[in-house]
């Protein structure tokens, strides 16, 4: 008997790193979660097309609905040069799409009760109390005034602090933002938030909603309230709870040949702006960046967005409260600041919660259970949305800057057209 114990519990041991594998959510057939398998077709040939007309290497779509697999689309290649097959579990540089995570860690300990959404951020990192605030300039003189209001931890993630990105050649504070290279990923978060605090905001907080490096600051918050590194408390909180196995901050060695490569355009042709093995990713960044720092595969980011959906678990894990999902996902801003804009472009009928994009109105012809759908994107034109009327998730990966959102929006269209037909057809 006790040897019989004794081997159940080695057994158990050795098979504890297998269960905390990346696990693909279960598949089903489309029309048993109503989608109509016509219209997912349409999807591949669409998307095909993205890849056989040069403007995209390669994609992986995935739709889920009702917590189920119902459609996996994989196209193109990883590597154009090589000619390696694009493949489910690719991994990508998700850049931007960091940031819902970064908000979920954050709100992990909002739970925890270690602050509050309208505490100041300089309780917990000092100098945001003696920020100064751009208020035009005079001839070449910048003119600058006091903080009408201190920056909050809300500020921080619905985009309205008053910080800026260095991203968008809008004002300039961003051209300051641009010549410290505050997101030099040499350089480490206490670096990065020192660098920025000698800089003044571009608005009074509140103000305006600007895209900026707030969720950076709140990756250096984390570490403030944690005590602990932001990498090791996303695999605490998030990764290894929801067995994310293939998100991190760099690619190991033993995984750098699922890597894409990553293109832009030029001379109408794509050309490489990051290898797989020669990847800036290949190594540890000293800069652990909770606004755009993460490579991930479709499967482990659908993981998390159907943690989301859930109300905050997965697989009996819970990572959030109900409740706290619910405040994250609905839109925060006042009316006068939607639609939210991203650099120059409007994104229509969208406001913002805390580190999501929220749907708050439909154009016409778009369904009613659009309505709250939440989500966002990342510089090579990964994307993702959660449509919770709907019961409805759909990850699009690929490897192509800047930020394309053409093919996302195709998807999107005929996914959401598909679902009206089988609808109407029942």
């Amino acid at each position: 008997m006790r040897t019989l114990f004794f081997t159940l519990i080695w057994t158990l041991i050795c098979l504890a790193p297998l269960t905390a594998a990346a696990a693909p959510l279960p598949s089903v057939a489309p029309d048993r979660v109503g989608l109509d398998a016509a219209a997912l077709s349409e999807i591949d040939a669409r998307m095909q097309s993205y890849v056989s007309e040069g403007k995209l290497a390669g994609i992986v779509v995935l739709i889920a609905r009702e917590g189920r697999v119902a459609h996996a689309g994989v196209y193109g290649k990883m590597d154009l040069e090589t000619g390696e097959t694009m493949r489910r579990d690719a991994l990508f540089r998700i850049y931007s799409m960091t940031k819902p995570i970064t908000g979920v860690a954050l709100m992990t300990l909002f739970d925890e009760g270690k602050f509050q959404l309208d505490d100041p951020v300089s309780r917990y990192l000092s100098g945001f109390d003696q920020l100064k605030v751009f208020a035009g300039k005079d001839g070449d003189t910048i003119k600058l005034e006091d903080l009408e209001r201190p920056v909050t931890i809300r500020d921080l993630m619905t985009h309205t602090a008053g910080l800026a990105y260095g991203l968008f050649p809008l004002n300039p504070v961003d051209a300051m933002y641009t010549q410290a290279k505050l997101l030099d990923r040499t350089q480490n978060l206490d670096s990065m938030l020192e660098r920025l605090l000698k800089l003044p905001l571009a608005a009074q907080p509140g103000e305006k909603w600007m895209y900026s490096i707030a969720v950076d600051v709140q990756g250096k918050l984390i570490e403030a309230l944690s005590g602990k590194p932001l990498d090791e408390f996303f695999a605490e909180r998030i990764f290894k709870p929801l067995a994310m196995s293939d998100t991190a901050f760099s690619v190991p060695e033993e995984k750098l040949a699922r890597l894409t490569v990553n293109y832009r355009k030029q001379d109408g042709k794509l050309v490489p702006v990051d290898g797989s093995r020669t990847s800036q990713f290949a190594s540890k960044p000293v800069l652990l960046s909770g606004g755009g720092g993460l490579v991930s595969t479709a499967d482990d980011y659908l993981r998390f967005a159907q943690m989301m959906l859930n109300g905050g678990e997965l697989d009996g894990v819970r990572v959030l409260r109900a409740e706290t999902v619910e405040l994250m996902t609905r839109n925060h801003l006042a009316d006068k600041l939607v639609p939210i804009v991203l650099g120059p472009l409007p994104l229509a009928n969208m406001g913002f919660g805390l580190d999501f994009a929220v749907r708050v109105r439909t154009a016409e012809g778009e369904p009613d259970g659009s309505l709250g759908e939440y989500g966002w994107g990342g510089a090579a034109s990964t994307q993702f949305f959660v449509a919770p009327r709907e019961n409805l998730i759909c990850v699009g990966m690929t490897q192509f800057m800047p930020s394309t959102p053409a093919y996302f929006q195709d998807l999107r269209k005929q996914l959401y057209t598909g679902m009206r037909e089988a609808a109407a057809a029942k």
